[in-house]
């Protein structure tokens, strides 16, 4: 069930008339899943794509492999890259990216934990870019970007 934070952003999404699309690494499609989950999502969700690999990121999103080498996977310049790449993909209002560490065995860091994530949203075409540092188990970690990225859009469109 989504939480209110969620409710209450598909609630204004839909009373501006306005769409979303998501390029979701380490949130592996929860955004996604959570945003379809309430009354007439079909007016807003305009799809997802779950790009857990580099390769995805890379082979079916374009971005350029270098920049995953020099930032890694995990970093603010591939997930602004992935939100970018998703606008040329799919057509929406507002496009999302996340990226980050759940668990270790990614390229975490002293400067970079487990718990970092990276959120990269295009909202009408204005950016904004957000790094967390969340404690939790996996779960928990998303659950908290997810809510991040709802508050994050709904603080966006009430200004």
């Amino acid at each position: 069930m989504p939480s209110a934070i969620v409710k209450a952003c598909t609630k204004l999404l839909l009373d501006q008339e306005l769409t979303i699309a998501f390029a979701e690494s380490a949130s592996g499609g929860r955004l996604s899943s959570e945003f379809s989950l309430i009354p007439d999502c079909g007016k807003i969700l305009k799809g997802g794509i779950v790009c857990y690999d580099a390769c995805i990121k890379q082979d079916v999103l374009g971005v350029p492999e270098e920049l995953v080498e020099k930032y890694t996977p995990e970093s603010a310049e591939v997930t602004k890259e992935l939100a970018e790449r998703l606008q040329q993909l799919m057509k929406a209002d507002i496009q999302v990216a996340v990226t980050g560490l759940t668990m270790p065995g990614g390229s975490e860091t002293p400067e970079k934990p487990v718990g970092t994530m990276f959120i990269h949203a295009i909202i009408k075409n204005d950016p904004v870019a957000v790094k967390e540092v969340y404690k939790g188990n996996p779960e928990q970690i998303v659950l908290q970007t997810v809510d991040k990225v709802a508050q994050l859009i709904i603080n966006k469109l009430k200004k």
